[in-house]
């Protein structure tokens, strides 16, 4: 896992795509704090938070498009089935090369939140709070993204498929309204991003919402190492 980990590290460091996450995040993320939180002279960073979190949802792909289609389009999959890794390793290698991306992306929040308490500190709970749901839901995000990767050649089709199954899981819970069956409405609330996501805004660690999270993750996962076993043997 640790050879994974260091070669897709070098990847991101050495093409253009984790300086595009990065540029593209910074940019975004200092113009919403700017906008909404110096300009107002103000400490509360729920707005930069909330745009951030449907943001996250178009940029996470970045990250993890190219992790299993670049590998298949390039026919060097071969060595990865032939390499003497579990395939548990080498998805948990690329896993947390994407999350460690990601976390140095949103660490640039860190960096506002220093800059706030040169004039006031800010309500700390709610503040990591906000972090932490980020953080949680950007490693959903890197999960499912690589599952859709292992699935295609095309890095297009990649990106477009996580963003895809990414928006219907932020916004699965605003379906509930045009849903004539009690049973259903109640699986699109459960599997809501958003609505998991709440308690974290307001500064709350809810063991539920948490369990949540970490379970779409080690879901997305383990549908990777299966498919890629079955690729294997096929």
């Amino acid at each position: 896992m640790t050879a994974i980990y260091k070669r897709e590290m070098r990847s991101y460091l050495t093409s253009p795509v984790g300086y595009v996450f990065l540029a593209v995040f910074f940019a975004i993320s200092g113009y919403y704090f700017f906008a909404t939180s110096l300009v107002s002279n103000s400490t509360d960073m729920s707005y930069v938070f909330s745009n951030l979190f449907s943001i996250v949802i178009f940029l996470v792909p970045i990250l993890t498009m190219r992790l299993f289609s670049e590998e298949r389009r390039q026919k060097t999959e071969q060595a990865l089935f032939t390499a003497p890794v579990r395939f548990t390793g080498i998805v948990f290698g690329k896993f947390f090369a994407c999350l460690t991306m990601y976390l140095l992306g949103i660490s640039i929040i860190l960096v506002y939140l220093l800059v706030l308490s040169a004039f006031r500190l800010p309500d700390l709970a709610v503040f990591f709070g906000n972090f932490l749901g980020l953080f949680l839901l950007g490693a959903a995000l890197c999960a499912i993204g690589i599952f859709i990767s292992s699935l295609t050649e095309s890095q297009v089709i990649a990106a477009v498929g996580s963003m895809a199954v990414g928006l219907f899981l932020l916004f699965a819970n605003s379906f509930t309204p045009v849903v004539s069956n009690a049973a259903v409405s109640k699986v699109m609330d459960s599997i809501s991003f958003y609505q998991h996501y709440l308690d974290f805004t307001r500064g709350l660690l809810n063991l539920s919402d948490l369990t949540f999270f970490v379970s779409i993750v080690a879901l997305f996962l383990f549908l990777t190492v299966r498919h890629l076993e079955h690729r294997r043997v096929s």
